[in-house]
């Protein structure tokens, strides 16, 4: 089966009725992979549930802090660096006085390797959206480029109700939800991104049909070399 890159999913043989299934976005590798295989793709799958769990919980403490509590960010990280530095001061003094252990600080905390990891997923990512958004808008993948300029219409029109804040906390619910609930219903996602893609498909060419190749156009005239 010919395969073409983008938001397509069958050749042009399914305007006989013919259906043929493929992967969302042209696709051929599987969703861990797209997302980059590592430590980030088994927290945005919740293959780590703990870790996605924990991002989750922290990400709707801090929203709530700042939304709803209106903290200011400076007196927020002041109270969570002093509240910190106290519990690690009593525990440790406390286990000096009553003999038990005392807590173990790790001297690496935040490791390289997952920032680069980290920076490496969304730069590739970044990268391939950009490329694609610029091909289609060259004429060469007319369907991803029609269901870019939609999806950021869409996202401006969200923008004027929702502050910056929530928007990103939005987005974060959106990226540990949306792959994870894709992976689960990846075949009846699929089918139905399918169907779209036709319909978009089959109008856009009809447009062309009807009223883009009814424009006259005058004859070329070949430029004379002197």
């Amino acid at each position: 089966m010919h395969r073409k890159s983008g938001l397509v999913y069958s050749s042009d043989s399914d305007d006989n009725g013919e259906i043929r299934s493929a992967k969302l976005f042209g696709r051929e590798r599987p969703i861990h992979h797209v997302l980059g295989g590592g430590k980030v793709a088994d927290v945005l799958l919740w293959r780590n549930r703990y870790v996605s769990a924990a991002l989750l919980v922290a990400m709707t403490v801090i929203w709530f802090l700042f939304k709803v509590a209106e903290y200011n960010f400076v007196t927020l990280l002041c109270h969570i660096s002093i509240s910190t530095l106290l519990v690690i001061f009593i525990w440790r003094t406390a286990a000096e006085i009553f003999g038990f252990r005392p807590p173990m600080i790790p001297q690496m905390i935040l490791h390289e390797n997952t920032f680069r990891q980290v920076a490496s997923t969304v730069h590739k990512r970044l990268n391939h959206f950009i490329s694609r958004v610029l091909d289609g808008a060259s004429g060469r993948d007319f369907p991803f480029f029609f269901l870019t300029i939609i999806c950021l219409y869409i996202l401006s029109v969200i923008g004027t109700y929702f502050s910056s804040l929530n928007l990103l906390y939005l987005g974060f619910i959106c990226l540990e939800t949306l792959p994870f609930l894709y992976e689960r219903f990846e075949e009846d996602v699929d089918r139905l991104a399918g169907k779209i893609s036709r319909e978009i498909k089959r109008s856009y060419r009809k447009f062309v049909s009807q009223f883009l190749n009814q424009i006259p156009r005058g004859p070329v005239k070949d430029k004379k070399i002197r």
